[in-house]
């Protein structure tokens, strides 16, 4: 039998020095191999079989904290656990999409580390012990440092296997996919990512989980685990080596496994049977059809050319920034018109491509564009909504129910009154659209901020939404010939106008604000809230009610309070004024303005012009300058 001579470099990883027989044998990768110390024996070969890596945890030893001292504890089978003393951090509450912050603050000495613990002490055991989770992200900075710290803890907790994506990638979307296709064996997952934040030494990190059915973790889990940081005194860290996360295959240490799989496959599975393939690639392979889409160097850049190039036809050159970069190659993953401007650019530019999109830092988030013409966020659900039945095989016997967020502008609610559907306003944030998913009482949501999504899994989804559109389209001309004029995405947007009338929305985003001048004008606007009353004047404008908005969920009866003051006004208009928790430094203030036109000959108006009665109103309103400091916001969607 052959031998291998290994040693141990910096970065813990085991790496051949020498191998005499198998030096140069191509299957190599698919060995077997068993260690002992910092040297390995050749155990078997065979191209047929996976990658799988067996280890001693005794070869290496894990040091979590440079001033403490750990002690060993009581051990899952074949594995060291070291109990490493520990201390509470500030600053560890978690918010609507998990903990954010910059890089620096999570590299602060055991800062990750006792969030993650902190979870396992939130958590049921029987929802982890001997189960196995999920581990993706979107590839931005540190999320390889950070992955191998999740998995020594989660051996350390006694978690039996965790299932990684290659390199540690894999969408939000597509993570959320894996938990639900391996639901009979998967408790849940980790998502390393800010979203649609910047990446980078200086920017930002984000972690959040995904419980059993791939949904973000409800209010209950994220308190105890805010709770469980304030009182964490040890951290379980398993004293095993790195695990190559660049191959597939499958690493044993004692009862505890890492399986690292392709991110692609089954998310691509689960695509191929909610959509008609054949339907859209009939409309990318067409000579008189451009499209293209924007990865902005993120984590879709790993699933558009599998997906778009390969499986739907469109040319290569169609992806543009496709390769997922750790800096996001110094861009802000957002996909909208202010972020995405190399797009929008493309898209306005003499001769135009038909059809282009984006998405975000993780996969969740998108864009929709057409020729010259943007896509509101709040329209493109609506638009998804009224045209699935007929557009998309999975909701072929119809939706069950609708939803969006409340900041959202009401387009969608005159879809759901068209089509008889059960409709529901929750506040920001996915987690409240999992629970009336799961009872089966809604089937396609949104929200304002760019996010679109459907109960084929339990977060919103970026490609998805890309795919959704590309198949309301190709529907519309699936029988145009060849020369004849094709229906566009502007076509499709303003046939819906016509039919449920426009609903004109704006987002303004004040970043970075003062958080104790922010927290002071919302104290403002909530105390003239409790004042107003129904028939009160503003300027032209006349007061339906105004509220903070409160929501209680119709499956399991918990309240959600304080989620966003509303000025409702007699003819539609709204003003909404929310302080956003998807940031990691300061506060950012976001007021929505929306005004329903159901007059045809208006509705190619110019959002912001048929909007500036009520920007102006709402600046009035909230004194935000005085209380801010601010004259313009950073973002306008």
């Amino acid at each position: 039998m052959a031998s291998c001579s290994y040693s141990l470099k910096p970065n813990n990883m085991l790496l051949p020095s020498f191998c005499s027989s198998f030096k140069s044998r191509p299957f190599l990768s698919n060995a077997i191999f068993s260690s002992s110390s910092s040297s390995l024996s050749l155990l078997s070969c065979s191209p047929r079989l996976p990658l799988i890596r067996t280890s001693h945890a005794h070869s290496l030893s894990i040091k979590a904290s440079s001033s403490s001292s750990s002690t060993a504890i009581a051990d899952p089978e074949g594995i060291k656990v070291n109990s490493v003393p520990t201390k509470p951090i500030e600053g560890q509450k978690t918010g609507t999409s998990g903990l954010r912050k910059k890089v620096k603050v999570f590299k602060q000495e055991n800062y990750l580390a006792n969030w993650i613990q902190a979870l396992f002490n939130s958590l049921p055991p029987e929802d982890y012990k001997n189960g196995h989770l999920v581990l993706g992200g979107d590839g931005r900075y540190f999320n390889k440092e950070a992955a191998q710290i999740i998995i020594k803890i989660a051996a350390g907790n006694g978690v039996g296997k965790i299932m990684v994506g290659r390199d540690g990638i894999m969408s939000t979307p597509a993570v959320s996919a894996v938990i639900r296709k391996q639901k009979a064996i998967a408790n849940g997952g980790f998502i390393m990512s800010a979203s649609h934040n910047p990446g980078g030494p200086e920017y930002d990190w984000g972690i959040k989980f995904n419980y059993s059915s791939g949904q973000p973790a409800p209010e209950s889990i994220t308190d105890k685990i805010y709770g469980n940081t304030l009182s964490i005194s040890e951290i379980k860290m398993a004293d095993i080596p790195d695990v190559d996360l660049s191959s597939l295959g499958v690493t044993n240490f004692g009862n505890f496994s890492v399986e690292v799989v392709d991110p692609v496959s089954d998310y691509l599975e689960l695509m191929e049977n909610v959509f008609d393939f054949p339907l859209i690639r009939s409309l990318l392979s067409r000579s008189d059809f451009r499209f293209v889409f924007d990865a902005m160097h993120a984590v879709t850049g790993a699933y558009a050319k599998p997906i778009f190039v390969e499986k739907l036809g469109a040319k290569p050159d169609s992806i543009l920034n496709g390769v997922p970069l750790e800096d996001f190659g110094h861009g802000h993953p957002d996909p909208n018109l202010t972020y995405a401007r190399d797009l929008v650019a493309i898209m306005y530019g003499e001769n135009g491509p038909d059809f282009g999109a984006a998405s975000d830092g993780d996969g969740d988030r998108n864009m929709i564009l057409g020729k010259g013409f943007f896509v509101t966020p709040s329209d493109s659900v609506a638009i998804i909504a009224a045209n699935a039945q007929e557009a998309i095989p999975y909701f072929k016997s119809g939706p069950k129910g609708l939803a969006r967020s409340m900041p959202t502008s009401g387009a969608l609610d005159r879809v759901a009154e068209k089509l008889k559907l059960p409709f529901f306003e929750v506040p920001t944030g996915w987690k409240f659209f999992g629970n009336l998913m799961d009872a089966r009482k809604l089937s396609v949501c949104g929200e304002e901020s760019f996010g679109t999504g459907s109960d084929h899994i339990r977060e919103k989804d970026g490609i998805w939404a890309v795919l959704a559109w590309l198949s309301i389209v190709a529907h519309r001309n699936k029988d145009k010939k060849p020369g004849e004029k094709l229906i566009s995405v502007s076509d499709v947007v303003k046939a819906h106008w016509a039919t449920y009338g426009r609903n004109f929305f704006s987002r303004y985003d004040y970043e970075e604000c003062e958080s104790e001048g922010a927290n002071k004008m919302i104290g403002y606007l909530r105390d003239l809230v409790s004042k107003s009353k129904a028939g009160d004047k503003y300027g032209n404008y006349v007061l339906q009610f105004a509220d903070d908005f409160a929501y209680t969920d119709p499956v399991d009866g918990s309240v959600a309070s304080k989620q966003g003051v509303r000025f409702v006004f007699t003819d539609g208009s709204r003003i909404i004024f929310r302080l956003s928790g998807t940031g990691s430094a300061g506060a950012t203030v976001r007021i929505y303005i929306e005004q329903f036109e159901p007059d045809v000959s208006k509705h190619e108006m110019d959002a912001q012009s048929a909007l500036k009665p009520l920007i102006d109103l709402a600046l009035s309103v909230s004194k935000l300058r005085d209380f801010t400091g601010r004259e313009k916001p950073t973002v306008i969607t």
